[in-house]
């Protein structure tokens, strides 16, 4: 995975405070497309922005990150100064693994990950994972469902498999249990809520409405 050479030089040599926030997003012309029915495209791709600008406006207000890097095989709207490691098309789990090795090897041990899908998370529970993250080794924050993940952090200079897709939650507690990582489960309603369906599109409008 090619670094862009200002992250490289952020990296080398120095002892690193805080964590690296990896927020993994698709090309977005191919985000939610089980919203087809709902959506048509170029509203697919708004709501796709508008959920990844939120989740990076949350990330860089928390205290606990020190680097944002987005994951994504384009830049489209993400800003200037975040960079993008591409993702080259062997999929989520591939660049996630291959972005949290490399920054392994620069010195990094404290790693948030986060999908890019998380409309009303806040800073507040992202520094609620972080802690139970730096506290046991590894944290993970469910979905709703509490079988997918929609959150982890991970504080340990080991490489980790991710396993993100269906039943992730046992999987990624499965790959911190084989780094002899302890575990922590962090349940909060920003983190729990991620929009893939129908009816996670009609909470979000209500919420909208409300707010």
């Amino acid at each position: 995975m090619r670094m862009c050479v200002s992250l490289l030089n952020d990296f080398k040599g120095r002892r690193h405070v805080g964590c690296c926030a990896l927020i993994a997003i698709k090309e977005r012309a191919r985000c939610k497309s089980r919203l087809g029915e709902q959506l048509d495209a170029s509203a697919r791709i708004a709501l796709a922005r508008s959920m990844l600008a939120h989740v990076l406006a949350a990330v860089q207000t928390a205290h606990s990150v020190r680097q944002v890097i987005v994951i994504s095989p384009e830049r489209d709207t993400v800003p200037a100064e975040v960079p993008v490691l591409a993702d080259t098309g062997e999929g989520l789990n591939a660049a996630l693994t291959q972005a949290h090795r490399t920054l392994l090897d620069l010195g990094c041990r404290e790693f948030l990950v986060l999908p890019a899908d998380l409309p009303q998370v806040t800073a507040a529970e992202i520094e609620l994972l972080v802690h139970a993250g730096r506290h046991a080794g590894f944290a993970i924050a469910p979905d709703a469902a509490d079988s997918g993940t929609n959150g982890l952090c991970i504080v340990s200079g080991q490489p980790l498999r991710f396993r993100f897709g269906p039943d992730s939650k046992r999987f990624h507690i499965e790959e911190a249990e084989s780094a002899a990582l302890g575990t922590r489960v962090v349940r909060s309603p920003g983190l729990a809520f991620d929009v893939d369906g129908p009816a996670d599109l009609l909470r979000l409008r209500k919420l909208q409405w409300s707010a």
